[in-house]
């Protein structure tokens, strides 16, 4: 909204009413125009819209566009390096340093940018179980992030709790503040730039929402295993009789879709801490691709697409109808669609559960079209696996990709957002399934009967139905083979699935062909996992896979 422009936004009267008493002047924000503390979703929708940051579509959701910006900056993200926490932080490609004197420079700039601006406020919680939780405050420029923000994390029940918050970490949302290589020592004019020993954040010259997301998120891996709570990057479940059941994989692998299962109750989609009393959810809300999604396929995040409440990020929609179209691919495949967790019907009103889990999956999308669909692990295995993470990078998630998926190995399967060293998250994770007696799974959701562009995406339906048979228990009596690469087990048969769709090589033409692309996987399986060679127990190295020669 221009500045200068001096007159009531909607808003405006009720500005102040759930102020905190912890106010911005304690992060060095002075001079401000109005500040807009901790509106409700109504009122936000009505800023957001009154600026021209969104538009109002049938069913009642607020369809925004990002910019330039609709994916993860993954390469401008930045730690602040400083003496107190540089020992703890497993510096590289998504750990880059910034100097502490690059960083002060950079918050005095923002604070000299803010003065005279209107900021929205939201005063949330990061992490739903009360032991754990982290008070955070979001401050940001556009309406639609507060918004957001209300959407994806636990916000205060009332106004005394308003009142009386404090953060412990602070976070500045900046879509319209260009960083200076030059001076801020950054790579470009984006940062997400993180000061664990300040708590303090600062995004720059990006509107996708999913960076506050990430940020946060990223803060917690930091802090939740310092104090013994496994954080991961997982969607969670859990059925009647409290036995959870754990989702690990990026975005693009099934993480959301397959945890919104309509005979369990849903803990949350996509980050969790597990303590040794709970499962919990980070967050409050789910932030869900979207891109081509269907009323048949996935009916309870398609209907979360209709409401009030829900913000669409970069969906196409028409300006006559007030129609949406999932299927527009024009601005991007990263389409999402941020909500409120009680919009899905089973989801767990507390967002935690008092229980530990029972079965593990790891989610693979395997764009080679060679791993079986679904594997048994030993916890050498698994450690082997979830340090090295394979999956592969969807469209649009990340910028810079193309429509082929592209082959990665993601350590803890979220090396963007993990912060201590991937042996220490497996330490921890090990701990944590030998205590639980909790069972591994690794489940490809990628291509069958080729590579990306002549196989096909394996079927859903068949996804679900050995995800049931696993969470049921009905893999357990059934015949398994050791893969001959890989050494993990496959099961023979699983109830409502052909057996043939277990033996990868059924579905190609050309046999050989099969077994030289699944020997290649195996191989930069083995090239990938030379890093961690000299920081593993020799069981967990050997329960790699071998070469065919």
């Amino acid at each position: 909204m221009v500045q200068y422009l001096k007159f009531s936004t909607p808003a405006k009267n009720q500005a102040t009413e759930e102020i905190s008493d912890w106010s911005l002047s304690y992060h060095g924000l002075l001079h401000l125009d109005t500040v807009y503390w901790n509106l409700p979703e109504a009122a936000l929708y009505e800023e957001a819209i009154f600026r021209g940051e969104g538009h109002l579509v049938n069913g009642g959701a607020l369809v925004v566009d990002t910019g330039k910006f609709t994916a993860r900056a993954a390469n401008d993200k930045y730690i602040v390096r400083e003496s107190t926490t540089e020992k703890q932080i497993n510096w590289g490609n998504y750990n880059r340093p910034l100097s502490t004197e690059n960083f002060e420079n950079l918050l005095y700039r923002v604070q000299a940018y803010l003065q005279g601006q209107e900021v929205f406020v939201q005063d949330v919680y990061a992490g739903a179980d009360a032991e754990y939780r982290l008070p955070v405050r979001v401050i940001s420029q556009a309406a639609w992030h507060s918004l957001f923000t209300c959407n994806m994390f636990v916000c205060p029940k009332s106004k005394e709790e308003y009142k009386n918050f404090v953060p412990e970490f602070t976070l500045i949302a900046l879509p319209y503040f260009k960083l200076d290589p030059r001076v801020d020592g950054t790579l470009t004019e984006t940062g997400i730039i993180i000061d664990f020993s300040r708590r303090i954040a600062v995004i720059a010259n990006t509107g996708y929402a999913g960076e506050i997301k990430k940020t946060i998120f990223t803060l917690m891996n930091f802090l939740m295993p310092l104090k013994d709570v496994m954080s991961m990057h997982c969607s969670a479940n859990v059925g009647e009789e409290g036995d959870v059941a754990l989702f690990f994989g990026l975005s693009g692998t099934g993480k959301t879709t397959l945890s919104a299962d309509p005979k369990r109750k849903l803990i949350g989609d996509d980050e969790h801490g597990w303590s040794d009393e709970s499962v919990f959810n980070y967050e409050a809300g789910c932030y869900a691709k979207v891109i081509r999604l269907s009323a048949e396929s996935e009916p309870e995040i398609f209907a979360c697409t209709k409401r009030f409440g829900t913000i669409l990020e970069n969906v196409g929609w028409d300006l006559l109808t007030r129609d949406t179209d999932l299927n527009d691919d024009k601005r991007t495949e990263n389409t999402r669609a941020s909500y409120p967790l009680e919009f899905i019907p089973n989801a767990v009103p507390e967002k935690m559960v008092k229980s530990q889990p029972k079965n593990i999956i790891f989610l693979t999308c395997d764009a080679t079209g060679t791993l079986p669909p679904i594997s048994k692990l030993n916890t050498n295995q698994a450690m082997y696996h979830f340090i090295s993470g394979y999956t592969s990078k969807v469209a649009g998630t990340e910028l810079g990709l193309s429509k082929e998926p592209e082959l990665t190995f993601s350590a803890c399967f979220g090396a963007p957002f993990m912060v201590h060293h991937p042996f220490f998250y497996a330490k921890l994770l090990r701990e944590k399934i030998e205590k639980a007696g909790a069972k591994v799974w690794l489940v490809n959701t990628g291509w069958v009967g080729g590579k990306f562009g002549v196989g096909k995406r394996i079927s859903i339906r068949h996804t679900r139905n050995m995800l049931n048979a696993v969470l049921e228990g009905k893999l357990d009596a059934v015949q398994y083979r050791k893969d001959k690469l890989f050494g993990f087990e496959v099961p023979l048969t699983c109830p409502n699935v052909p057996d043939e769709v277990f033996d990868p090589t059924t579905a190609w033409a050309d046999k050989n062909e099969y077994w030289q692309k699944y020997d290649a996987l195996a191989a930069r399986y083995i090239a990938n996992f030379k890093v961690y060679e000299g920081g593993v127990s020799e069981e967990v190295f050997n329960a790699g896979p071998k070469r065919l020669c």
